[in-house]
């Protein structure tokens, strides 16, 4: 009878943890928004509680571009940083123009490695940056399965999802912690939840990026940096655009514009965050799911999605 009880108690308390664990992101947004009521405080805004610069990887296109005009809105100064010097700098004259804000642009291509970093560490020497949003993102041009897909490709896919979350974040995090005050934004993706064929590399590189999210902030809250992990769904950006029904948005796929607005709101208010309120919920159900599970519709999804892609070609043909 004592061994049916302790077995009862332990079941409760693993159902508890698992509950605590699906249920903390939400239960952590609702505490940041309820905790003034109870125990008043002053809001301050980003540029004060962290800082007045935020650097943006990936800022030309679609989520980071979104993340720059949301944060200059909010008033904090701008580095850009991507690979086109055109796009970079039309979206700097647009946010001063727009926002008022100072800007800063540093062309780089991230699938270039270890080179680039000593340019960019020069250029942001001097800057006081508040917040690093490490956005930048590449994947395969459409979903592929791995030896059909060049190597150059997924080599470089490694090197732009994985090399520059673990760098930049390396480059900025001594300054902040000297600083004692400083924020990491680091944007995966919802790929990240499984493996997912047909995007193997890239869907990896994302696990990586949860995995590397989670450990630094565990070595750098304790020095006042808040660290926050961003794993969004499908958005219609260039990224997706092999799909046309993917670019079409829908009740679950955001713009671009309307997941920053949101995924901004909550730096500073929770740790991990899916950035849109819809994603969450996908997230959720996603996560009821056995990973096999989810495996297997990951590879039904891309290879309906690859299909789309290949007989798009064939009728451009």
């Amino acid at each position: 009878m004592s061994l049916i009880i302790l077995l009862a108690i332990f079941g409760a308390v693993v159902l508890f943890l698992s509950l605590l664990d699906m249920l903390w992101t939400p239960l952590e947004l609702i505490s940041s928004y309820l905790m003034p009521f109870f125990l008043p405080t002053e809001v301050k805004p980003l540029s004060q509680r962290f800082g007045p610069w935020a650097v943006v990887t990936g800022s030309t296109d679609g989520i980071g571009k979104h993340y720059a005009l949301e944060l200059a809105r909010r008033g904090l100064n701008i580095v850009l940083i991507s690979r086109n010097p055109d796009k970079l700098r039309n979206v700097a004259t647009d946010i001063e123009q727009t926002h008022r804000v100072k800007t800063k642009i540093i062309v780089a291509d991230f699938s270039n490695g270890a080179e680039i970093y000593q340019n960019i560490e020069k250029e942001l020497k001097d800057l006081d940056i508040g917040i690093l949003v490490n956005n930048v993102g590449l994947n395969y041009d459409a979903p592929v399965e791995l030896c059909d897909a060049p190597l150059s490709r997924s080599l470089d896919i490694i090197l732009v999802n994985a090399g520059a979350v673990t760098a930049l974040s390396r480059l900025l995090l001594p300054g902040m912690v000297a600083r004692g005050r400083g924020a990491l934004v680091n944007v995966s993706s919802g790929s990240e939840l499984q493996p997912f064929p047909l995007m193997s590399v890239y869907a990896a590189t994302k696990a990586y990026v949860r995995s590397f999210t989670h450990a630094i902030r565990e070595e750098y809250a304790p020095k006042g940096i808040f660290v926050q992990h961003v794993a969004p769904f499908f958005v219609a950006t260039n990224m997706n655009s092999f799909s046309e029904r993917v670019m079409a948005g829908g009740p679950l796929i955001a713009t671009a514009e309307s997941y920053a607005k949101y995924a901004v709101a909550m730096i500073g208010r929770v740790h991990d965050t899916n950035g849109y309120w819809v994603h969450g919920i996908q997230a959720f159900f996603t996560n009821l799911a056995p990973v096999w599970l989810r495996t297997k519709i990951g590879h039904w999804l891309n290879q309906n999605l690859r299909d789309e892609y290949l007989r798009n070609l064939n009728k451009a043909k």
